[in-house]
Protein backbone atom coordinates (compact mmCIF):
# COMPACT_ATOMS: atom_id res chain seq x y z
CA UNK A 1 0.00 0.00 0.00
CA UNK A 2 1.19 3.50 -0.78
CA UNK A 3 2.51 5.75 1.96
CA UNK A 4 1.09 8.86 0.32
CA UNK A 5 -2.48 7.73 -0.23
CA UNK A 6 -4.74 8.14 2.79
CA UNK A 7 -7.17 5.68 1.25
CA UNK A 8 -4.42 3.04 1.41
CA UNK A 9 -5.59 1.89 4.84
CA UNK A 10 -9.27 1.85 3.90
CA UNK A 11 -11.08 -1.20 2.48
CA UNK A 12 -10.19 -2.19 -1.06
CA UNK A 13 -13.58 -1.09 -2.38
CA UNK A 14 -13.14 2.46 -1.10
CA UNK A 15 -13.08 4.84 -4.09
CA UNK A 16 -10.05 6.96 -4.93
CA UNK A 17 -9.98 10.67 -4.19
CA UNK A 18 -10.38 11.47 -7.87
CA UNK A 19 -13.35 9.10 -8.19
CA UNK A 20 -15.03 10.73 -5.18
CA UNK A 21 -14.37 14.22 -6.49
CA UNK A 22 -15.54 13.36 -10.01
CA UNK A 23 -18.82 11.97 -8.68
CA UNK A 24 -19.58 15.06 -6.59
CA UNK A 25 -22.44 17.39 -7.47
CA UNK A 26 -21.13 20.91 -6.98
CA UNK A 27 -23.23 23.81 -5.74
CA UNK A 28 -23.38 26.86 -8.01
CA UNK A 29 -20.66 29.25 -6.86
CA UNK A 30 -23.22 32.00 -6.43
CA UNK A 31 -24.83 29.85 -3.71
CA UNK A 32 -21.46 29.16 -2.10
CA UNK A 33 -20.74 32.90 -2.10
CA UNK A 34 -24.19 33.63 -0.70
CA UNK A 35 -23.45 31.33 2.26
CA UNK A 36 -20.74 33.87 3.18
CA UNK A 37 -23.10 36.78 2.67
CA UNK A 38 -21.56 37.72 -0.68
CA UNK A 39 -23.40 38.78 -3.81
CA UNK A 40 -22.82 37.70 -7.39
CA UNK A 41 -20.98 40.98 -8.06
CA UNK A 42 -18.43 40.13 -5.37
CA UNK A 43 -17.02 37.18 -7.31
CA UNK A 44 -15.25 36.92 -10.66
CA UNK A 45 -15.95 33.50 -12.27
CA UNK A 46 -13.04 31.53 -13.72
CA UNK A 47 -15.07 28.88 -15.52
CA UNK A 48 -18.04 27.15 -13.85
CA UNK A 49 -16.56 25.96 -10.58
CA UNK A 50 -13.90 28.48 -9.49
CA UNK A 51 -14.01 32.21 -8.92
CA UNK A 52 -11.85 35.01 -7.58
CA UNK A 53 -12.97 37.38 -4.83
CA UNK A 54 -12.96 41.11 -5.50
CA UNK A 55 -10.34 42.99 -3.48
CA UNK A 56 -12.96 45.58 -2.53
CA UNK A 57 -14.41 42.95 -0.17
CA UNK A 58 -11.86 43.97 2.45
CA UNK A 59 -13.59 47.33 2.59
CA UNK A 60 -17.20 46.16 2.23
CA UNK A 61 -16.81 43.43 4.87
CA UNK A 62 -15.12 45.70 7.39
CA UNK A 63 -18.33 46.43 9.26
CA UNK A 64 -19.14 42.81 9.98
CA UNK A 65 -18.20 41.09 13.26
CA UNK A 66 -14.97 39.13 13.27
CA UNK A 67 -15.21 35.35 13.46
CA UNK A 68 -13.09 32.86 15.37
CA UNK A 69 -9.67 31.86 14.03
CA UNK A 70 -8.44 28.25 14.07
CA UNK A 71 -5.12 27.00 12.71
CA UNK A 72 -4.56 23.33 11.87
CA UNK A 73 -1.05 22.05 12.51
CA UNK A 74 0.40 18.62 13.27
CA UNK A 75 3.08 16.52 14.87
CA UNK A 76 6.42 16.16 13.07
CA UNK A 77 5.70 14.85 9.55
CA UNK A 78 6.50 11.28 8.59
CA UNK A 79 6.51 9.69 5.12
CA UNK A 80 3.00 8.47 5.96
CA UNK A 81 1.32 11.87 5.95
CA UNK A 82 -0.78 13.00 8.89
CA UNK A 83 -3.68 14.55 6.97
CA UNK A 84 -3.68 18.24 7.98
CA UNK A 85 -5.54 19.37 4.86
CA UNK A 86 -8.06 16.55 5.06
CA UNK A 87 -8.62 17.36 8.73
CA UNK A 88 -9.04 21.08 8.03
CA UNK A 89 -11.67 20.34 5.38
CA UNK A 90 -13.37 17.72 7.53
CA UNK A 91 -13.46 20.09 10.50
CA UNK A 92 -15.09 22.78 8.35
CA UNK A 93 -17.70 20.28 7.20
CA UNK A 94 -18.29 19.17 10.79
CA UNK A 95 -18.57 22.75 12.07
CA UNK A 96 -21.23 23.44 9.44
CA UNK A 97 -23.24 20.48 10.71
CA UNK A 98 -23.33 21.85 14.27
CA UNK A 99 -24.62 25.24 13.17
CA UNK A 100 -21.53 27.30 12.34
CA UNK A 101 -20.78 29.15 9.11
CA UNK A 102 -17.15 28.10 8.63
CA UNK A 103 -14.76 29.10 5.87
CA UNK A 104 -11.75 26.87 5.26
CA UNK A 105 -8.66 28.66 3.90
CA UNK A 106 -5.90 26.57 2.30
CA UNK A 107 -2.77 26.86 0.20
CA UNK A 108 -2.69 26.04 -3.49
CA UNK A 109 -0.43 23.03 -4.14
CA UNK A 110 2.62 23.24 -6.35
CA UNK A 111 2.46 21.16 -9.50
CA UNK A 112 5.97 19.92 -8.76
CA UNK A 113 4.83 17.59 -5.95
CA UNK A 114 1.58 16.84 -7.79
CA UNK A 115 3.58 15.31 -10.64
CA UNK A 116 6.29 14.06 -8.28
CA UNK A 117 5.91 11.64 -5.38
CA UNK A 118 3.64 13.52 -2.95
CA UNK A 119 0.64 14.00 -5.21
CA UNK A 120 -2.01 16.70 -4.88
CA UNK A 121 -3.18 18.51 -1.79
CA UNK A 122 -6.95 18.92 -2.03
CA UNK A 123 -7.57 16.80 1.07
CA UNK A 124 -8.78 13.26 0.68
CA UNK A 125 -11.68 10.83 0.83
CA UNK A 126 -14.91 12.58 1.73
CA UNK A 127 -13.11 15.63 3.13
CA UNK A 128 -11.58 17.36 0.15
CA UNK A 129 -11.99 20.44 -2.01
CA UNK A 130 -13.55 20.42 -5.45
CA UNK A 131 -13.04 20.72 -8.33
CA UNK A 132 -10.10 18.53 -7.38
CA UNK A 133 -8.43 18.57 -10.81
CA UNK A 134 -8.38 22.34 -11.13
CA UNK A 135 -7.27 22.73 -7.53
CA UNK A 136 -4.17 20.64 -8.21
CA UNK A 137 -3.49 21.74 -11.79
CA UNK A 138 -3.14 25.45 -12.67
CA UNK A 139 -6.33 26.63 -10.88
CA UNK A 140 -6.56 30.31 -11.93
CA UNK A 141 -2.94 30.68 -12.98
CA UNK A 142 -1.63 32.36 -9.82
CA UNK A 143 1.50 30.19 -9.74
CA UNK A 144 2.26 31.13 -13.35
CA UNK A 145 1.82 34.82 -12.51
CA UNK A 146 4.29 34.45 -9.65
CA UNK A 147 6.78 32.72 -11.96
CA UNK A 148 6.33 35.39 -14.66
CA UNK A 149 6.90 38.24 -12.20
CA UNK A 150 9.86 36.50 -10.60
CA UNK A 151 11.53 35.68 -13.92
CA UNK A 152 10.89 39.16 -15.28
CA UNK A 153 13.00 40.50 -12.41
CA UNK A 154 15.69 37.90 -13.13
CA UNK A 155 15.75 38.96 -16.80
CA UNK A 156 16.08 42.60 -15.80
CA UNK A 157 18.99 41.78 -13.50
CA UNK A 158 20.88 40.17 -16.38
CA UNK A 159 19.83 42.91 -18.76
CA UNK A 160 21.28 45.46 -16.34
CA UNK A 161 24.59 43.57 -16.31
CA UNK A 162 24.59 43.39 -20.12
CA UNK A 163 24.17 47.14 -20.50
CA UNK A 164 27.05 48.21 -18.30
CA UNK A 165 25.98 47.48 -14.70
CA UNK A 166 25.41 51.09 -13.65
CA UNK A 167 24.45 50.00 -10.11
CA UNK A 168 27.81 48.19 -9.65
CA UNK A 169 26.02 44.91 -8.90
CA UNK A 170 28.56 42.28 -7.84
CA UNK A 171 28.15 39.39 -10.28
CA UNK A 172 29.42 36.99 -7.59
CA UNK A 173 26.81 38.17 -5.08
CA UNK A 174 23.55 38.05 -7.04
CA UNK A 175 20.98 36.22 -4.93
CA UNK A 176 18.01 36.30 -7.33
CA UNK A 177 17.60 33.03 -9.25
CA UNK A 178 14.87 31.88 -11.62
CA UNK A 179 11.83 29.69 -10.89
CA UNK A 180 9.65 27.06 -12.56
CA UNK A 181 6.78 24.98 -11.16
CA UNK A 182 8.30 21.62 -12.08
CA UNK A 183 10.57 19.30 -10.10
CA UNK A 184 13.82 19.38 -12.12
CA UNK A 185 17.12 18.65 -10.37
CA UNK A 186 19.08 19.45 -13.55
CA UNK A 187 18.24 23.15 -13.13
CA UNK A 188 19.54 23.53 -9.57
CA UNK A 189 22.89 24.91 -10.73
CA UNK A 190 23.39 26.25 -14.25
CA UNK A 191 25.51 28.69 -16.24
CA UNK A 192 23.73 31.34 -18.31
CA UNK A 193 24.88 33.91 -20.86
CA UNK A 194 26.92 31.51 -22.97
CA UNK A 195 27.26 32.22 -26.67
CA UNK A 196 28.01 35.47 -28.44
CA UNK A 197 28.59 38.80 -26.69
CA UNK A 198 25.02 39.84 -27.46
CA UNK A 199 23.72 36.80 -25.52
CA UNK A 200 24.43 38.30 -22.12
CA UNK A 201 26.98 38.08 -19.33
CA UNK A 202 28.07 34.53 -18.45
CA UNK A 203 27.54 33.70 -14.79
CA UNK A 204 26.49 30.84 -12.56
CA UNK A 205 22.94 30.78 -11.24
CA UNK A 206 20.07 28.29 -10.98
CA UNK A 207 16.36 27.59 -10.68
CA UNK A 208 14.13 27.09 -7.64
CA UNK A 209 10.61 25.71 -7.65
CA UNK A 210 7.98 28.48 -7.90
CA UNK A 211 6.72 27.80 -4.38
CA UNK A 212 10.17 28.82 -3.08
CA UNK A 213 10.02 32.24 -4.77
CA UNK A 214 10.13 35.28 -2.53
CA UNK A 215 7.42 36.69 -4.79
CA UNK A 216 5.15 33.86 -3.64
CA UNK A 217 5.78 34.69 0.02
CA UNK A 218 5.26 38.42 -0.32
CA UNK A 219 2.05 37.75 -2.25
CA UNK A 220 1.02 35.61 0.73
CA UNK A 221 1.74 38.41 3.21
CA UNK A 222 0.50 41.42 1.22
CA UNK A 223 -2.53 43.17 2.72
CA UNK A 224 -3.47 45.30 -0.30
CA UNK A 225 -2.40 46.09 -3.85
CA UNK A 226 -0.45 49.07 -2.52
CA UNK A 227 1.30 46.88 0.05
CA UNK A 228 2.10 44.33 -2.67
CA UNK A 229 3.70 47.03 -4.82
CA UNK A 230 5.73 48.29 -1.86
CA UNK A 231 6.98 44.81 -0.99
CA UNK A 232 7.98 44.11 -4.58
CA UNK A 233 10.08 47.25 -4.61
CA UNK A 234 11.94 46.13 -1.47
CA UNK A 235 13.10 42.81 -2.96
CA UNK A 236 16.89 42.55 -2.73
CA UNK A 237 18.35 40.88 -5.84
CA UNK A 238 21.99 41.09 -4.77
CA UNK A 239 24.66 43.40 -3.45
CA UNK A 240 27.13 45.91 -4.90
CA UNK A 241 30.87 45.45 -4.75
CA UNK A 242 30.70 47.73 -1.68
CA UNK A 243 28.16 45.49 0.08
CA UNK A 244 25.06 47.64 -0.40
CA UNK A 245 21.70 46.06 -1.28
CA UNK A 246 20.33 46.38 -4.81
CA UNK A 247 16.53 46.26 -5.05
CA UNK A 248 13.86 45.58 -7.64
CA UNK A 249 12.85 49.23 -7.31
CA UNK A 250 16.32 50.38 -8.34
CA UNK A 251 16.17 48.12 -11.38
CA UNK A 252 12.79 49.57 -12.37
CA UNK A 253 11.10 46.16 -12.28
CA UNK A 254 8.66 46.42 -9.37
CA UNK A 255 5.87 48.23 -11.23
CA UNK A 256 5.67 45.70 -14.05
CA UNK A 257 5.82 42.86 -11.52
CA UNK A 258 2.82 44.36 -9.70
CA UNK A 259 0.86 44.49 -12.94
CA UNK A 260 1.53 40.79 -13.51
CA UNK A 261 0.37 39.98 -9.96
CA UNK A 262 -2.66 42.23 -9.48
CA UNK A 263 -5.15 39.46 -10.31
CA UNK A 264 -3.14 36.83 -8.45
CA UNK A 265 -3.62 38.88 -5.26
CA UNK A 266 -7.32 37.99 -5.34
CA UNK A 267 -8.16 34.81 -3.34
CA UNK A 268 -9.81 31.91 -5.17
CA UNK A 269 -13.23 30.59 -4.16
CA UNK A 270 -13.86 26.84 -4.31
CA UNK A 271 -16.01 24.53 -2.18
CA UNK A 272 -15.80 21.44 -0.02
CA UNK A 273 -17.44 18.18 -1.08
CA UNK A 274 -20.37 19.18 1.13
CA UNK A 275 -20.76 22.59 -0.52
CA UNK A 276 -19.09 24.76 2.11
CA UNK A 277 -16.98 27.76 1.08
CA UNK A 278 -13.22 27.33 0.69
CA UNK A 279 -10.68 30.01 -0.13
CA UNK A 280 -7.50 28.82 -1.80
CA UNK A 281 -4.64 31.25 -2.14
CA UNK A 282 -0.86 31.14 -2.57
CA UNK A 283 1.47 28.27 -1.80
CA UNK A 284 4.82 29.25 -0.26
CA UNK A 285 7.44 26.57 0.34
CA UNK A 286 7.26 25.18 3.86
CA UNK A 287 10.99 24.59 4.36
CA UNK A 288 12.28 28.13 3.77
CA UNK A 289 9.12 30.25 3.87
CA UNK A 290 5.89 30.68 5.84
CA UNK A 291 4.13 27.57 4.51
CA UNK A 292 0.69 29.16 4.91
CA UNK A 293 -2.15 30.47 2.79
CA UNK A 294 -2.52 34.22 2.35
CA UNK A 295 -3.22 37.03 4.78
CA UNK A 296 -5.65 38.45 2.23
CA UNK A 297 -7.78 35.29 2.24
CA UNK A 298 -7.83 35.16 6.04
CA UNK A 299 -8.83 38.83 6.34
CA UNK A 300 -11.76 38.26 3.99
CA UNK A 301 -12.81 34.95 5.52
CA UNK A 302 -12.71 36.19 9.13
CA UNK A 303 -15.66 38.51 8.38
CA UNK A 304 -17.43 36.28 5.85
CA UNK A 305 -17.98 33.42 8.30
CA UNK A 306 -18.11 32.87 12.04
CA UNK A 307 -15.13 30.48 12.04
CA UNK A 308 -12.03 30.48 9.86
CA UNK A 309 -10.11 27.20 9.64
CA UNK A 310 -6.69 27.54 8.06
CA UNK A 311 -3.57 25.40 7.89
CA UNK A 312 0.14 25.81 8.62
CA UNK A 313 2.66 23.58 6.87
CA UNK A 314 4.61 20.74 8.49
CA UNK A 315 4.63 20.36 12.30
CA UNK A 316 3.97 22.97 14.97
CA UNK A 317 7.72 23.59 15.34
CA UNK A 318 7.88 25.00 11.81
CA UNK A 319 4.47 25.81 10.34
CA UNK A 320 2.67 26.95 13.48
CA UNK A 321 5.64 28.96 14.78
CA UNK A 322 5.86 30.87 11.50
CA UNK A 323 2.09 31.25 11.38
CA UNK A 324 2.17 32.82 14.84
CA UNK A 325 5.36 34.90 14.62
CA UNK A 326 5.25 36.00 10.96
CA UNK A 327 1.76 35.75 9.48
CA UNK A 328 -0.16 36.88 12.57
CA UNK A 329 2.14 39.91 12.95
CA UNK A 330 1.14 41.00 9.46
CA UNK A 331 -2.58 40.18 9.61
CA UNK A 332 -3.16 41.40 13.15
CA UNK A 333 -5.32 38.33 13.76
CA UNK A 334 -4.98 36.31 16.96
CA UNK A 335 -5.73 32.56 16.79
CA UNK A 336 -8.38 31.21 19.14
CA UNK A 337 -7.30 27.56 18.92
CA UNK A 338 -4.80 25.27 17.23
CA UNK A 339 -5.75 21.78 16.10
CA UNK A 340 -2.78 19.38 16.28
CA UNK A 341 -3.30 16.48 13.89
CA UNK A 342 -1.81 13.13 14.81
CA UNK A 343 -2.26 9.54 13.71
CA UNK A 344 -1.56 6.26 15.45
CA UNK A 345 0.73 5.10 12.69
CA UNK A 346 2.74 8.35 12.68
CA UNK A 347 3.34 8.08 16.43
CA UNK A 348 4.46 4.50 15.87
CA UNK A 349 6.86 5.81 13.24
CA UNK A 350 8.30 8.24 15.81
CA UNK A 351 9.12 5.30 18.04
CA UNK A 352 12.05 4.65 15.71
CA UNK A 353 11.16 0.96 15.55
CA UNK A 354 10.15 0.86 11.90
CA UNK A 355 11.92 1.37 8.59
CA UNK A 356 9.51 3.53 6.61
CA UNK A 357 10.38 4.93 3.20
CA UNK A 358 8.27 6.90 0.70
CA UNK A 359 6.80 4.81 -2.09
CA UNK A 360 7.42 1.48 -0.35
CA UNK A 361 4.87 -0.83 1.33
CA UNK A 362 4.18 -0.22 5.00
CA UNK A 363 5.76 -2.71 7.40
CA UNK A 364 3.10 -5.22 8.46
CA UNK A 365 4.14 -4.75 12.10
CA UNK A 366 3.18 -1.08 11.90
CA UNK A 367 -0.47 -2.00 11.33
CA UNK A 368 -0.59 -4.59 14.11
CA UNK A 369 -2.16 -3.63 17.45
CA UNK A 370 0.64 -2.36 19.70
CA UNK A 371 -0.05 0.44 22.20
CA UNK A 372 3.59 0.21 23.30
CA UNK A 373 4.77 1.50 19.93
CA UNK A 374 2.38 4.44 20.20
CA UNK A 375 3.65 5.19 23.72
CA UNK A 376 7.24 5.13 22.45
CA UNK A 377 6.44 7.85 19.89
CA UNK A 378 4.14 9.94 22.10
CA UNK A 379 6.88 12.40 23.25
CA UNK A 380 6.66 14.00 19.80
CA UNK A 381 2.98 14.83 20.31
CA UNK A 382 3.71 16.11 23.81
CA UNK A 383 6.34 18.50 22.44
CA UNK A 384 3.99 19.91 19.80
CA UNK A 385 1.28 20.49 22.39
CA UNK A 386 3.82 22.41 24.48
CA UNK A 387 4.84 24.49 21.45
CA UNK A 388 1.24 25.61 20.88
CA UNK A 389 0.78 26.32 24.59
CA UNK A 390 3.96 28.45 24.59
CA UNK A 391 2.13 30.94 22.36
CA UNK A 392 -0.87 31.09 24.69
CA UNK A 393 -3.11 29.29 22.19
CA UNK A 394 -5.57 26.58 23.21
CA UNK A 395 -4.55 23.23 21.65
CA UNK A 396 -6.94 20.53 20.47
CA UNK A 397 -5.55 17.13 19.49
CA UNK A 398 -7.26 15.60 16.46
CA UNK A 399 -6.68 11.87 16.11
CA UNK A 400 -7.04 11.27 12.39
CA UNK A 401 -8.42 7.73 12.54
CA UNK A 402 -7.80 4.90 10.08
CA UNK A 403 -9.74 1.61 9.88
CA UNK A 404 -6.52 -0.22 10.81
CA UNK A 405 -6.26 1.61 14.17
CA UNK A 406 -7.22 0.04 17.50
CA UNK A 407 -9.05 1.52 20.48
CA UNK A 408 -6.17 0.55 22.77
CA UNK A 409 -3.86 2.72 20.67
CA UNK A 410 -6.23 5.69 20.89
CA UNK A 411 -6.20 5.23 24.67
CA UNK A 412 -2.47 6.03 24.77
CA UNK A 413 -3.13 9.39 23.11
CA UNK A 414 -6.12 10.09 25.34
CA UNK A 415 -4.03 9.38 28.43
CA UNK A 416 -1.44 11.97 27.41
CA UNK A 417 -4.10 14.58 26.64
CA UNK A 418 -5.86 13.95 29.96
CA UNK A 419 -2.56 14.31 31.82
CA UNK A 420 -1.81 17.62 30.05
CA UNK A 421 -5.38 18.91 30.38
CA UNK A 422 -5.82 19.13 26.62
CA UNK A 423 -8.97 18.48 24.60
CA UNK A 424 -8.93 15.71 22.02
CA UNK A 425 -11.20 13.95 19.57
CA UNK A 426 -11.16 10.95 17.28
CA UNK A 427 -12.12 12.06 13.79
CA UNK A 428 -13.20 9.86 10.88
CA UNK A 429 -13.71 12.62 8.35
CA UNK A 430 -11.76 10.82 5.60
CA UNK A 431 -14.32 8.02 5.32
CA UNK A 432 -17.41 9.83 6.63
CA UNK A 433 -16.98 13.51 5.76
CA UNK A 434 -18.57 16.04 8.08
CA UNK A 435 -20.47 13.37 10.00
CA UNK A 436 -17.16 11.74 10.87
CA UNK A 437 -15.81 15.06 12.19
CA UNK A 438 -18.70 15.88 14.54
CA UNK A 439 -16.77 14.94 17.69
CA UNK A 440 -13.84 17.10 16.61
CA UNK A 441 -16.14 19.98 15.66
CA UNK A 442 -17.81 19.98 19.08
CA UNK A 443 -14.47 19.93 20.89
CA UNK A 444 -13.13 22.80 18.76
CA UNK A 445 -16.37 24.68 19.40
CA UNK A 446 -15.65 24.42 23.13
CA UNK A 447 -12.05 25.52 22.69
CA UNK A 448 -12.79 28.67 20.68
CA UNK A 449 -15.32 29.78 23.28
CA UNK A 450 -12.48 30.24 25.76
CA UNK A 451 -10.58 33.55 25.87
CA UNK A 452 -7.25 33.46 24.02
CA UNK A 453 -3.98 34.58 25.60
CA UNK A 454 -1.98 34.69 22.38
CA UNK A 455 1.44 36.32 22.32
CA UNK A 456 4.48 36.27 20.06
CA UNK A 457 7.60 34.31 20.92
CA UNK A 458 10.00 37.23 20.55
CA UNK A 459 10.00 41.00 20.11
CA UNK A 460 11.21 42.59 16.89
CA UNK A 461 13.75 44.78 18.68
CA UNK A 462 15.80 41.69 19.58
CA UNK A 463 18.83 41.07 17.38
CA UNK A 464 18.49 38.57 14.55
CA UNK A 465 20.80 36.14 16.36
CA UNK A 466 18.71 36.43 19.53
CA UNK A 467 15.53 35.67 17.60
CA UNK A 468 17.10 32.59 16.02
CA UNK A 469 18.35 31.36 19.39
CA UNK A 470 14.96 31.95 21.02
CA UNK A 471 13.22 29.76 18.44
CA UNK A 472 15.92 27.11 18.68
CA UNK A 473 15.84 26.83 22.46
CA UNK A 474 12.20 27.53 23.32
CA UNK A 475 10.50 25.81 20.36
CA UNK A 476 12.92 23.15 19.13
CA UNK A 477 14.43 22.31 22.53
CA UNK A 478 18.04 22.94 21.44
CA UNK A 479 20.72 23.74 24.00
CA UNK A 480 21.83 26.71 21.87
CA UNK A 481 22.97 27.70 18.39
CA UNK A 482 26.29 27.51 16.55
CA UNK A 483 26.63 30.26 13.95
CA UNK A 484 29.15 29.73 11.16
CA UNK A 485 31.56 32.60 10.35
CA UNK A 486 29.78 33.22 7.03
CA UNK A 487 26.39 33.35 8.73
CA UNK A 488 27.73 35.67 11.45
CA UNK A 489 29.09 38.03 8.81
CA UNK A 490 25.74 38.03 6.98
CA UNK A 491 23.84 38.74 10.20
CA UNK A 492 26.13 41.69 10.89
CA UNK A 493 25.58 43.00 7.35
CA UNK A 494 21.81 42.66 7.67
CA UNK A 495 21.79 44.55 10.95
CA UNK A 496 23.89 47.29 9.28
CA UNK A 497 21.54 47.45 6.29
CA UNK A 498 18.51 47.95 8.55
CA UNK A 499 17.05 44.43 8.33
CA UNK A 500 17.55 43.67 12.03
CA UNK A 501 13.97 44.43 13.05
CA UNK A 502 12.53 41.79 10.72
CA UNK A 503 11.16 38.49 12.09
CA UNK A 504 13.09 35.31 11.32
CA UNK A 505 12.33 31.97 9.71
CA UNK A 506 14.50 28.92 10.31
CA UNK A 507 14.98 26.66 7.31
CA UNK A 508 15.60 23.16 8.61
CA UNK A 509 14.44 19.62 8.08
CA UNK A 510 10.72 19.04 8.60
CA UNK A 511 11.31 15.39 9.54
CA UNK A 512 12.54 16.17 13.05
CA UNK A 513 12.03 18.87 15.66
CA UNK A 514 15.83 19.05 15.63
CA UNK A 515 18.01 19.91 12.62
CA UNK A 516 18.88 16.22 12.12
CA UNK A 517 16.21 14.32 10.12
CA UNK A 518 17.20 11.02 11.74
CA UNK A 519 16.38 12.16 15.28
CA UNK A 520 12.76 11.23 15.95
CA UNK A 521 10.46 11.95 18.87
CA UNK A 522 11.47 14.99 20.93
CA UNK A 523 15.28 15.17 20.79
CA UNK A 524 17.31 16.82 23.56
CA UNK A 525 21.02 17.46 24.04
CA UNK A 526 21.75 19.08 20.68
CA UNK A 527 22.64 22.49 19.22
CA UNK A 528 21.24 24.16 16.11
CA UNK A 529 23.91 24.78 13.44
CA UNK A 530 23.28 28.02 11.52
CA UNK A 531 25.13 27.43 8.26
CA UNK A 532 23.91 30.37 6.19
CA UNK A 533 21.56 33.37 6.52
CA UNK A 534 19.60 35.05 3.74
CA UNK A 535 17.28 38.05 3.61
CA UNK A 536 13.82 38.06 2.04
CA UNK A 537 13.32 41.78 2.49
CA UNK A 538 10.32 42.06 0.19
CA UNK A 539 8.54 39.29 2.06
CA UNK A 540 9.68 40.85 5.31
CA UNK A 541 11.87 38.32 7.13
CA UNK A 542 15.39 36.92 7.41
CA UNK A 543 15.86 33.17 7.17
CA UNK A 544 18.58 31.03 8.67
CA UNK A 545 19.57 27.87 6.80
CA UNK A 546 20.26 25.05 9.24
CA UNK A 547 20.96 22.00 7.14
CA UNK A 548 20.94 21.04 3.49
CA UNK A 549 17.84 22.70 2.02
CA UNK A 550 16.77 21.86 -1.52
CA UNK A 551 14.68 24.62 -3.09
CA UNK A 552 14.37 22.65 -6.34
CA UNK A 553 13.08 19.10 -5.78
CA UNK A 554 13.87 16.24 -8.14
CA UNK A 555 11.54 13.63 -9.57
CA UNK A 556 11.55 10.06 -8.26
CA UNK A 557 12.37 7.06 -10.46
CA UNK A 558 8.64 6.59 -11.13
CA UNK A 559 6.89 9.94 -10.47
CA UNK A 560 3.14 10.45 -10.40
CA UNK A 561 3.42 12.06 -13.84
CA UNK A 562 3.80 8.55 -15.32
CA UNK A 563 0.32 7.62 -14.06
CA UNK A 564 -1.60 10.77 -14.96
CA UNK A 565 -3.40 10.69 -18.30
CA UNK A 566 -6.72 11.33 -20.01
CA UNK A 567 -9.16 8.63 -21.10
CA UNK A 568 -11.12 8.47 -24.36
CA UNK A 569 -13.75 10.78 -22.92
CA UNK A 570 -11.19 13.42 -22.05
CA UNK A 571 -11.42 12.79 -18.30
CA UNK A 572 -8.31 12.93 -16.16
CA UNK A 573 -7.18 9.63 -14.65
CA UNK A 574 -4.39 8.78 -12.22
CA UNK A 575 -4.38 12.10 -10.36
CA UNK A 576 -3.95 11.57 -6.62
Amino acid sequence: MSLNDESASTPAAFPSDLEIASAATLRPLTEVAASMGLSESDIEPYGRDVAKLDLDLLRTLAGRPQGRYVVVTAITPTPLGEGKTTTAVGLAQGMAKIGHTPVVVLRQPSMGPTFGIKGGAAGGGYSQLVPMERFNLHLTGDFHAVAAAHNLLAAMVDNHLHFGNELDLDERNITWRRVIDVNDRSLRDIVIGLGARIDGVPRQTGFDITAASEVMVLLTLATSLTDLRRRLGRIVVGYTTQGEAVTAEQLGAAGAMAVLLKDALKPNLLQTLEGGPALVHCGPFGNIATGTSSVMADLMAIRAGDTVITEAGFGADMGAERFFDVKCRVSGLAPDAAVIVTTVRALKAHSGRFDIKPGRPLPAELLAENPGDVAAGIPNLRKHIQIVQRFGVTPVVAINAFPTDFASEFDVIRALCDKMGVRYAVSRHFTDGGDGALELARVVDEAIAEPSDFDFLYTLDMSLAQKIETIATEIYGADGIDISPAAAAALADYERLGFGTLPVVIAKTHLSISSDPTRLGAPTGWRLPVREVRASVGAGYVYAICGDMRTMPGLSRHPNAERIDIDESGRTVGLS
